[in-house]
């Protein structure tokens, strides 16, 4: 690692990338905020179709760009000239300096070159291997292999080189009061009584290796009926086969919502919930960041990515043998550092905890960082 130099507190023009999905960029938001009060600059953040819609939100950023970068998975193919018009976009911006977030299983070389091709004179990431001159500070990243922290941690431990810092290190989510109101003026068409509250259910997942299966949430659903909470189901329209079905299967407790709510709409939405159950994605980090209680069905992916600061409890099961990741690096984990949790979570288990939540009893745990490490 260079020596730290005090011309980042000069930068006044910082570029962050975060180029995977929604819940990553979330969880970045600490590590924004340390540069922002750090350093008073103007932050741009280079990210992707999958997580921009969440940019709005975050007030600490005051730029975007949004590319689907080949090296991070997404639905989009990307063309050579489209990153060659990349370079040019960036090098117009004369940034200041660059910084490049990453998981421990993500190389951040390509951003490296693309950010030194683009002139951008600092830049900053974690590096596995030497970048030499690809980057003029890095980080050695011994994660995972001598330990593994809460992507939080990592985050803020990465800009902690150029001397940026917080004291609050909370997941950052902002809500207007035009999209609290639009999601009230929703909910009163709905045919529930929402006086006492409601429940929110998330079962949609981008990977099939995340998925809960469908007969379980049902189960889910009908135990937890009598506690006279209507259970919200929430999604993209793409997701409202799932969450019909899981409705539907329910009965009339369920009302499904997929598709209906705008981003801003469904953080209003997670602000008045009494509990959140959803799968291991970015309804989790928006949990979080509201301090709305959660109950996460976790699969056994990445353990860096449980909900931070927040109370509520994790079940987690390992994925499939069919599904599991053939990156050395996350199998490396999962058989090394990570807690096996072979059977999946039952619903007759999750509903006592999901009741114990709701009276504030023993159940209730503020989730610790380190729940999935070994």
């Amino acid at each position: 690692m260079l020596k730290q130099e005090p011309v980042w507190n000069t930068c006044k023009k910082i570029l962050c990338i975060r180029a995977d999905n929604m819940g990553d960029l979330i969880m970045t938001t600490p590590a924004l905020r340390a540069l922002k009060e750090s350093f008073l600059c103007h932050i741009t953040v280079l990210t992707s179709t999958m997580a921009q819609s969440i940019t709005g939100f975050i007030p600490v950023i005051d730029d975007v760009i949004v590319r689907d970068l080949p090296w991070i998975r997404s639905n989009a193919a990307t063309a050579g000239t489209e990153m060659l018009e990349l370079v040019a976009l960036l090098r117009d911006y004369r940034f200041d300096a660059a910084i490049i977030f990453t998981v421990y299983s993500q190389s951040a070389l390509p951003a490296a070159l693309l950010t030194m091709m683009a002139g951008i004179p600092l830049r900053l990431a974690y590096s596995r291997e030497n970048p030499y001159d690809l980057l003029t500070h890095w980080l050695p990243d011994k994660e995972p292999y001598s330990f593994i922290q809460h992507q939080v941690k990592r985050d803020l431990a990465l800009v902690a080189v150029t001397g940026a810092t917080t004291s609050d290190d909370r997941l950052l989510l902002t809500v207007s009061k035009a999209d609290h109101q639009n999601m009230l003026v929703k909910l009163h068409t709905l045919p529930a009584d929402l006086t006492k509250g409601y429940l929110v259910f998330h079962p949609g997942v981008s990977e099939e290796k995340r998925m809960y299966p469908v007969e379980e949430w049902i189960k889910l659903g009908k135990l937890v009926a009598h506690t006279g909470l209507p259970i919200l189901l929430t999604g993209t329209a793409k997701e409202s086969g799932l969450t019909g079905a899981i409705a539907a299967g329910i009965g009339d407790v369920a009302i499904d919502l997929a598709g209906k709510l705008s981003i801003g709409e469904f953080i209003a939405l997670a602000d008045g919930a009494a509990v959140i159950v959803s799968v291991n994605t970015s309804t989790i980090h928006i949990a979080a960041a509201r301090q709305t209680p959660v109950i996460v069905l976790y699969a056994l992916t990445n353990p860096q990515h449980t909900p931070w600061k927040v109370w509520g409890r994790i079940f987690a099961w390992n994925v499939p043998a069919g599904l599991q990741s053939k990156n050395e690096v996350i199998s490396y984990v999962r058989n090394n550092r990570m807690i096996q949790e072979p059977e999946l979570p039952q619903p007759a288990v999750i509903a006592r905890t999901l009741e114990s939540l709701l009276q504030q009893k023993t159940g209730m745990q503020y989730i610790a960082p380190d729940t999935l490490i070994l």
